[in-house]
């Protein structure tokens, strides 16, 4: 007798890559014309107010952190790199490095999904949440290391702060529409086998 999970996987590997590149469309195609800015004023005016242009969270990355979180099995480090790597190519990255990265911290996280099972979810955000500042930090030091045009410090900050508190919203999002939920311990496959 034939195993659905087989099949179940590829389907789930295949859903995974098809949501992260139809955000890379979405995050290409312009929405307006005229740049979106926030501005941040002292309630007494002494200083001039700041004017910060907003950028979008990250959404590609905090899909790709609650597939490998949850299911690793369904996000394999293969379409992370070939995406990643796509998606350097497009928004004219320095082709690799942002994909290296983000594969070396799938890596590490994926390792670590068995701790993620028993965790409560605020203690897998404040893990999610270190994970993206190192990634941030450290791309920002290899860009810096190698004299490469390294974003406003402000934009960077802004997006790393709006990419964490967009990642419970991507995993209520990635459970209820995709059922993409945590393993539970103890819970084992269609064969009988650990998951």
């Amino acid at each position: 007798m034939a195993s659905r999970t087989g099949p179940q996987i590829w389907v789930k590997c295949v859903t995974f890559a098809v949501i992260i590149l139809v955000i890379m469309v979405v995050q290409l195609v312009p929405q307006s014309m005229e740049p979106r800015i926030l501005t941040i004023a002292v309630p007494f005016d002494w200083f001039t107010p700041w004017h910060l242009r907003m950028v979008p969270p990250d959404f590609c990355l905090a899909v790709m952190l609650a597939w490998v979180v949850r299911r690793p099995k369904f996000a394999p480090v293969w379409i992370i790199a070939g995406i990643f790597l796509l998606a350097d190519l497009v928004f004219q990255r320095p082709p690799g490095l942002w994909a290296a990265m983000v594969v070396w911290l799938s890596e590490e996280l994926r390792k670590r999904h068995r701790e993620f099972r028993a965790m409560p979810f605020l203690g897998e955000w404040g893990s999610v949440a270190l994970a993206m500042f190192a990634l941030f930090a450290t791309y920002r030091l290899a860009l810096a290391v190698f004299a490469l045009d390294v974003a406003p410090l402000g934009m960077v900050v802004l997006q790393l702060i709006l990419t964490i508190a967009a990642y419970p919203f991507v995993v209520v999002f990635m459970h209820y529409v995709f059922g993409i939920s945590r393993v539970a311990p103890g819970e084992t496959g269609s064969r009988g086998q650990r998951v």
